[in-house]
């Protein structure tokens, strides 16, 4: 891919030969529901357009969830000794690498009319909704949704096609592009206390007073 730069009066198109992958923890340490998604995160909203898909990963406490994942965590302990076994046998005839380097140097896809067409309709919709949302809780949405979340959604697009060695990015792969931004980028952006209740500016404020006496109250580093 990609990417273009207007800083300091140099204006230029460079190629973006990596992907970045963070994971952070909330200022506070846990996730915090009754928090906007923005105090939540606690970056600023121009670092945050920059990434094609955000995931808010929260630990919540269910028997069945839980039971699944110390399970999980004890067969990857259990069969450590195997897999080293066969590591050395398995480097060789990594297949996986093999076909991703396949799409990576063969298959160049491009939108099809019909899915940048649904795709421009569907941005345009998604814009219109944050503006609702805006206007509704009277803030601004944490993540903004601009022309670089278009962009991430046809690089997912395109992806998508390329996986399957697909020269044309279609309907279906716009659709799978729009449902991955949409439980995580759209979803973090929603994300907070309007998600339980229709806040208005008022009961923010209110709200907002609450917890400042509350804190003035509290001892520091009490929870």
């Amino acid at each position: 891919q990609t990417i273009s730069i207007a800083k300091a009066g140099i204006t230029t198109v460079l190629n973006s030969r990596t992907s970045v992958l963070a994971a952070a923890n909330p200022p506070s340490g846990r996730y915090d529901d009754l928090k906007t998604a923005q105090d939540n995160i606690d970056l600023q909203t121009t670092i945050l357009s920059r990434f094609d898909l955000i995931f808010i990963v929260k630990d919540i406490r269910m028997y069945s969830q839980d039971k699944l994942i110390a399970s999980h965590i004890i067969k990857i302990h259990a069969s450590a000794g195997m897999a080293s076994k066969d590591t050395d046998s398995m480097e060789g005839e990594n297949w996986l690498k093999r076909y991703i380097e396949y799409c990576r140097v063969h298959c160049k896809p491009r939108l099809s009319d019909s899915a940048a067409t649904m795709l421009q309709n569907n941005y345009v919709k998604i814009r219109q909704q944050m503006r609702q949302q805006a206007n509704e809780s009277g803030e601004s949405a944490a993540i903004p949704i601009t022309v670089r979340q278009l962009e991430a959604i046809i690089r997912l697009s395109e992806s998508l096609a390329k996986m399957r060695l697909s020269f044309v990015a279609t309907e279906e792969h716009v659709t799978e592009a729009l449902r991955l931004f949409n439980v995580s980028t759209m979803d973090a952006a929603r994300s907070g206390i309007n998600e339980h209740m229709n806040l208005t500016p008022d009961m923010a404020n209110e709200i907002k007073q609450a917890e400042t006496q509350i804190k003035r109250r509290m001892g520091i580093g009490s929870h």
